[in-house]
């Protein structure tokens, strides 16, 4: 009889640690071999057709990231404006970002052009290298946690103006904003769930058998 492998509970608490990170955030540095650890976690992540459609731009540049700031509030400001007042008011407590705060940001791409045009497995379902990068940044995100560094995903832009403040080629999309840094802790609670922004749903209510 095939014995089975033992459970890893270490990664279990990775997940359940996680969190997106905004003000928690300290300004020491991540030493090399640590950063260098959580891109090549990032950088083993499954891809559709071994096409691996993502690029990693490390941000440490104050003056670039002062640039993004300035553009990040200009629109949560929009976003802000298209609330109403009990929404407004629990908004204005959420802070989004943690671009200046945090050691550095990684900026993580999607070239769809890459080990094409024709990409094993992706005739059927063109989003798929996008989904590929979406498992590179998760990869990212709980090697980064496993090192006791937060991680805050950035979502408050627009895709053109970080492809001009970063060179990126216009064929290339920019995924994700992500501040990387040691943190001072991690919140038990994540940060909408304590604001009263939004609640987890329950386990029981996503799962479908069989038909939806």
């Amino acid at each position: 009889m095939q014995r089975s492998l033992p459970m890893s509970a270490d990664l279990y608490d990775v997940i359940r640690r996680r969190r997106d990170v905004r003000a928690e955030f300290t300004d020491v540095p991540i030493p090399d071999e640590v950063l260098n650890r959580v891109l090549e976690a990032a950088h083993a992540a499954p891809s559709v057709g071994l096409s691996q459609p993502w690029d990693f731009v490390i941000v440490r540049d104050p003056a670039v990231r002062r640039v993004f700031h300035r553009h990040v509030q200009r629109e949560r400001a929009v976003f802000a404006a298209t609330l109403g007042p009990a929404a407004s008011q629990v908004f204005q407590r959420i802070k989004i970002e943690g671009v200046l705060e945090a050691a550095l940001s990684i900026v993580v791409t999607y070239d769809p052009g890459r080990a094409g045009p024709a990409v094993l497995g992706r005739h059927a379902i063109a989003d798929a290298g996008l989904y590929s990068v979406c498992l590179a940044v998760q990869n990212l995100w709980l090697a980064a946690t496993a090192e006791n560094l937060g991680v805050g995903w950035v979502s408050f832009y627009r895709e053109p103006f970080l492809r001009r403040l970063l060179g990126i080629p216009e064929r290339v999309r920019p995924v994700a904003w992500l501040c990387l840094g040691p943190v001072t802790h991690l919140q038990t609670t994540p940060d909408l769930e304590r604001h009263g922004w939004r609640h987890r749903r329950p386990l029981h209510a996503a799962i479908h058998h069989d038909h939806w």
